[in-house]
């Protein structure tokens, strides 16, 4: 593992890059083959390296960007080592931040696929495919910020997030009127982002996740106000 991220981190190794084969690696680090297997294994835990099959696959440095810090966030969250209002405070910092970003930037694909989001939104009244769209909505729009960084860290909140937030939708009796004021929120918050009006877009998302927070989960004890917008 030290030899592989040792060459990561010396532009040896690149993103897509195809490792040796077991036996030269054991061969060169001198180590046993059942090492150098439990390494890969871990470093394709961690999201470092995917492995294929077939001719010309073998391992490879991985291209695209994993869910092992959703994984790490998921565990966590069931082990009470975070919480959900930890993780709320979070996803609010980094999604203001991104949908400022992305009101700054001009029309892109991933604003584009955002609307296309909002408007399915509309038509899906199950609490399960509405959430999978929402989910979609708030990355497209993180993704509209070109910070990959943020776009990593809100996928991994959101994605552990999504499960609390899918139940407590299920436990709703006026779901119907929360998933119109939802829609609502959203169609606001994007346009704000095209008309480029970062500060409002920036209030509008914090507004947004505390109201949802408050609403589906009025058990917990909601995040307090930050004291500033924009």
């Amino acid at each position: 593992m030290h030899h592989i991220e040792s060459e990561i981190l010396a532009g040896n190794y690149v993103a897509g890059t195809q490792l040796p084969p077991e036996r030269e690696l054991a061969a060169r680090l001198s180590v046993g083959r059942g090492a150098v297997r439990e390494a890969i294994r871990v470093l394709q835990a961690q999201g470092i390296v995917v492995s294929g099959t077939g001719p010309g696959n073998g391992t490879r440095i991985r291209a695209t960007p994993g869910d092992a810090l959703g994984r790490m966030l998921r565990l966590q969250l069931a082990l009470d080592i975070t919480s959900v209002e930890d993780l709320t405070e979070t996803r609010i910092v980094v999604e203001k931040a991104a949908t400022v970003a992305a009101a700054h930037h001009g029309p892109n694909a991933a604003l584009r696929r955002a609307g296309l989001l909002v408007e399915r939104m509309e038509r899906r009244t199950d609490p399960d495919s509405f959430n999978e769209l929402d989910t979609s909505f708030h990355i497209a729009v993180i993704e509209a910020s070109g910070n990959h960084m943020l776009s990593m860290l809100s996928a991994a909140i959101r994605h552990t997030l999504s499960a609390p937030i899918r139940r407590a939708e299920e436990r709703l009796d006026d779901w119907d009127e929360v998933r119109s004021g939802l829609v609502a929120e959203h169609r606001a918050i994007l346009e704000a982002v095209r008309v480029h009006d970062a500060n409002l877009a920036s209030e509008l998302v914090e507004k947004h996740i505390r109201h949802s927070y408050e609403v589906l989960l009025p058990d917990g004890a909601a995040p307090a106000e930050s004291g500033t917008h924009g």
